[in-house]
């Protein structure tokens, strides 16, 4: 799962244990990453202000400065309060990981590390910082696309209005009308933007307002029925027809006439297109839409839409998202031998085939309503029961493993290749958030989330391994081969089940 084409980055090791040092040192300079060593919070803060590095890894328990404080003083200061701090404890408990994740830590791993582990974690982070970088890119060019546009409107308006007296018939259609829809007046530039060669071509033809100027007719009885009312209506906006069939929008600025009585007599005002400015303002709310889109593409949907509350209320400040869920369900799949696998095939054809894959995958979790966390390489996630609980979370999980197993025998079927899928699920208490500041990510941590994972390392090839907390909410349900007591990685001897079917 690890990804060779990606660009290494600088990082700083932050441990007052000199073996731990030399080991991430060591495996960190293999591969392919720079790295600067500190065994102390003082020298890192240091070493970080000086060499800016891409990641840090960050011991919490030193003496002195301890890892917290190191991480608040690193995120206080304008120099290095961008750069992703990866926390490296030997607790695990909760509270201490939300306190590094509240004082911005992006993630942890637990001693003693996994030398995978961090490599995929270091390496997910620097990714996520690129495409962080990029967005930030992309918002500033966007940001100063719309400023020079809204700049060159106010500059437009400005000289409008400076030369409007002068000018007047030139750049705006002046006319005079009857309630009945008639033109009594109209000047030169209303008879060209109405594309009439004059305006007594305009008056001579157009013998209807309502039904030869305006797109949808009934916009000008409203505009009667709102005169009626009102002495005056600004920046009244319509799609009008011009002479040779096409269509354009208007601005109406209206003023009324009456008589001493109230009755309207006639009414008169200017005309001004806008067609330009309404093409910008579509523009604009298709960037927006496009902005919503990437922004649901990467968290769930309640929460993207928490976080877009929170950050209108707090402005720009950093907002945090994390939430504890008592009852979820989580499953871990990776595509056996794939590793292998790629070392045979194209760039090209690889992320082809995992696109077919994962995208057959995606479709399941849709179905099953279960969210899709992330891939890492051939490494699919997915929770069911957040961030909106669920009771029958387990269930929705079974049915997507089920689900992906069918999958994978049908794409060998059409495809002709032998994949097969190792797949692991548990069930229990997580904790769910965001993080990042601009480049957001949707995950989960806790014990509940590590257990799932070793049951997909821990488990059999083209076989659904479960834990006894899974098996005790599914087995009378579904049907199961207990495997027994299994030696579980960090976890000593736990009893585990293969999920076979649903039952009928």
């Amino acid at each position: 799962m690890s990804d060779d084409n990606f660009n290494q980055g600088d990082i700083l090791i932050v441990d007052d244990n000199p073996t731990n040092l030399a080991v991430l040192f060591d495996f960190l300079t293999d591969s392919g990453f720079k790295v600067l060593v500190a065994q102390d919070g003082d020298s890192a803060l240091q070493k970080a202000e000086l060499a800016n590095p891409d990641l840090i890894l960050l011991d919490i328990m030193m003496p002195g400065i301890d890892g917290f404080e190191t991480c608040r003083q690193l995120k206080a200061k304008t120099a290095t309060k961008d750069i992703p701090v990866i926390f490296m404890t030997a607790l695990s408990d909760t509270a201490h990981q939300l306190k590094g994740f509240s004082l911005g830590a992006v993630d942890y791993v637990t001693k003693p590390v996994q030398q995978e582990e961090v490599r995929a974690r270091v390496t997910t982070h620097l990714k996520l910082r690129n495409l962080q970088k990029k967005l930030e890119a992309q918002n500033r060019q966007l940001q100063l696309e719309i400023k020079e546009k809204e700049q060159a409107e106010q500059s437009l308006r400005q000289a409008e209005k400076k030369y409007r007296s002068i000018f007047e018939n030139a750049t705006e259609g002046i006319f005079q009308a009857t309630p009945d829809g008639k033109y009594i007046t109209a000047n030169p530039s209303l008879a060209r933007i109405l594309g009439y060669s004059s305006p007594e071509e305009l008056l001579n033809e157009i013998t209807n307002i309502g039904e030869q100027v305006y797109v949808e007719p009934m916009i000008r009885e409203d505009l009667v029925a709102l005169m009626q009312r009102y002495d005056t209506l600004t920046e009244v906006e319509s799609r009008v027809y011009r002479k040779d069939g096409s269509t354009i929008w208007i601005a109406e600025n209206i003023d009324t006439v009456r008589d001493e009585d109230g009755t309207l007599l006639y009414y008169e005002g200017t005309v001004a297109e806008i067609t330009e400015r309404r093409r910008y303002e579509t523009d604009l709310r298709n960037a927006r839409k496009q902005t919503e889109l990437l922004l649901l593409s990467i968290l769930p949907q309640p929460v993207a839409e928490r976080l877009k509350r929170e950050r209108r209320k707090l402005a720009q400040e950093r907002v945090t998202v994390a939430d504890s869920f008592e009852a979820v369900t989580v499953l871990f799949a990776d595509l056996v031998d794939f590793t292998e696998f790629s070392s045979q095939t194209s760039p090209t054809e690889l992320v082809e085939i995992l696109n077919q894959i994962f995208s057959n995958f995606d479709r399941l979790a849709k179905e099953y309503g279960v969210e899709k966390i992330k891939t890492i390489g051939d490494a699919y996630m997915v929770v069911a029961g957040l961030p909106t609980p669920r009771e029958r979370h387990a269930q929705a999980i079974a049915q997507m493993a089920l689900g992906m197993r069918e999958a994978i025998t049908q794409f060998n079927t059409k495809t002709g290749e032998k994949f097969s899928l190792r797949m692991g699920i548990n069930s229990g208490p997580v904790v769910a958030g965001v993080i990042g500041i601009q480049k957001f990510s949707y995950d989960l941590w806790g014990d509940t989330v590590n257990t799932a994972s070793r049951m997909e390392s821990h488990g059999i090839p083209g076989c659904i391994q479960v834990t006894e907390a899974t098996y005790e909410l599914l087995k009378n349900e579904y049907l199961f081969e207990a495997r027994g007591p299994v030696e579980i990685k960090g976890k000593g001897e736990m009893t585990t089940y293969l999920l076979i079917s649903k039952k009928i």
